[in-house]
């Protein structure tokens, strides 16, 4: 790029000419500037025009979990690439075997690490494992895979046939065969049908799985997958009690479980390493990406218990009695050395404890901007991972227009705090205000991001 190098103009009319952004309509362009993100420190980044946001979305979508300008990740995934940069994962790699013994040391009950690219394929790797399972153990009848509504777990077309938002899905069918819907478990918005009567609403939630696991025949059903917090879905935790009861449902159907921690995993929700647990889950699948590096390279895994990777070498006379399956970026050697470097700093500078501390503040702090804004019907969430769904009515429980919570998200960026909203996933219900931080938040960045919600809240509903 000729003449100043802090003149960016013509980086901005490259991006408007050539690059297609992800979730973006792109007609706004042809009068004005996308935003173009130059560099990051700490909790805060800088656009092409110099200006500064605290970035409370970890790189917009949940991913850089211990914060920009790691220099000790990126001199690691630089000294490996000039090491060895690729090679294919039918063979093993230095930092790769170093990284998934971290990793499993971590996971207790799970043993064994496939390297992917993305969360969406780590999925479908679990998805094929279960459907290669199905036909050989039973006779290709248990093979259907059961997801829950406003869960999501990627963005492929076998993803999305997994997929609980329908306005992602709109326009992208048909889909693939086999995946079965169960109902959310998000108590602020219980199902028609529950009262409180019929007693814990996370129990009763975790029931309508067995319904529909006796609906389809259990024998048909191979594998349930749930995200541990609902991310995009609008952030949800389950209710007290749901988790005992869908891994007992589990157990009793044979039916194995995956847990998609793409957004949950290496330490979002605080004090663990992983989402399920808090809960006491024993998973058999557990997939995850984003945080894995924090975005300082492209990694993502689906880590399985040994009782699953047995079932893929036990008759060595069979010549598909393997997984069959690779994935080539999966072979990259940077991942595993970011992730290995990125996992030290989360245990050397306690980010485990800060994000529960911080997440404990924040949720505090937004609370207390319920009390003040009407227009919030619910703060929930886990760790800093959290959500404020907005409602024009709190007896009714009406949705805000998408339109209106757009304009509290424009406002906190004009004041320079970037936060989320749920984004075209659920018809109706595109009205919850999304928070993940990085893990090094501090208390002054907690408190400032809240600051300009309510800022903004009170200049958008009044």
């Amino acid at each position: 790029m000729d003449g100043n190098p802090n003149d960016l103009s013509h980086v901005v009319e490259a991006d408007k000419a050539h690059v297609w952004h992800h979730l973006t309509q792109h007609k706004p362009f042809e009068t004005g500037d996308p935003r173009v993100i130059v560099e990051g420190r700490g909790m805060r980044v800088w656009d092409q025009n110099g200006k500064e946001y605290i970035d409370a979305v970890s790189g917009g979508v949940w991913t850089v979990n211990v914060g920009y300008g790691r220099t000790e990740i990126a001199d690691a995934v630089r000294d490996q690439l000039v090491k060895l940069p690729y090679f294919a994962g039918s063979a093993g790699s230095i930092p790769g075997a170093l990284f998934a013994e971290k990793l499993i040391s971590k996971m207790p009950g799970m043993k064994r690490v496939y390297q992917t690219n993305s969360g969406s394929e780590a999925n479908e790797k679990a998805f094929k494992m279960v459907r290669q399972i199905a036909h050989k153990r039973y006779g290709g009848k248990k093979h259907k895979i059961l997801y829950r509504e406003r869960d999501y777990h990627g963005s492929t077309l076998a993803a999305m046939s997994a997929g609980g938002q329908d306005e992602r899905n709109v326009q992208y069918g048909p889909f693939a065969p086999g995946f079965v819907r169960v109902p959310h478990c998000m108590e602020y918005r219980a199902q028609a049908d529950w009262d409180a009567s019929q007693g814990s609403y996370g129990v009763w939630a975790a029931n309508q799985i067995e319904e529909v696991i006796l609906r389809e025949g259990a024998d048909t059903i191979g594998a349930l997958c749930l995200e541990p917090v609902t991310a995009g879905g609008g952030v949800i935790e389950a209710p007290e009690g749901y988790w005992p009861r869908v891994q007992e449902i589990c157990r009793k159907y044979d039916i194995l479980l995956h847990i998609d921690e793409v957004v949950c995993g290496v330490g979002r929700t605080g004090t663990e390493w992983f989402g399920y647990q808090h809960y006491g889950i024993e998973p058999d699948f557990v997939t995850m990406a984003k945080g894995v590096a924090s975005g300082y390279a492209a990694i993502a895994c689906c880590v399985t218990s040994e009782r699953v990777f047995e079932m893929f070498k036990d008759d060595v006379s069979d010549p598909l009695n393997y997984f069959r399956d690779i994935s080539t970026f999966g072979g990259c050697t940077a991942g595993p050395a970011a992730a290995l470097v990125n996992m030290q700093i989360i245990e050397n500078e306690g980010l485990l404890e800060n994000t529960t501390v911080m997440g404990d503040r924040m949720k505090a702090n937004l609370k207390a901007l319920m009390d003040k804004h009407e227009v919030i019907g619910d703060v929930r969430g886990k760790g800093l991972f959290l959500g404020a769904e907005l409602v024009s009515d709190r007896d009714t429980k009406t949705p805000v227009a998408e339109a209106l919570v757009g304009q509290v998200v424009a406002d906190c960026g004009a004041q320079g705090v970037i936060i989320g909203a749920t984004n075209r996933s659920v018809p109706g219900f595109n009205n919850t205000l999304c928070f993940s931080p990085a893990l090094i938040a501090s208390a002054d960045d907690v408190d400032a991001i809240c600051d300009s919600v309510d800022r903004a809240l009170t200049k958008v509903f009044g």
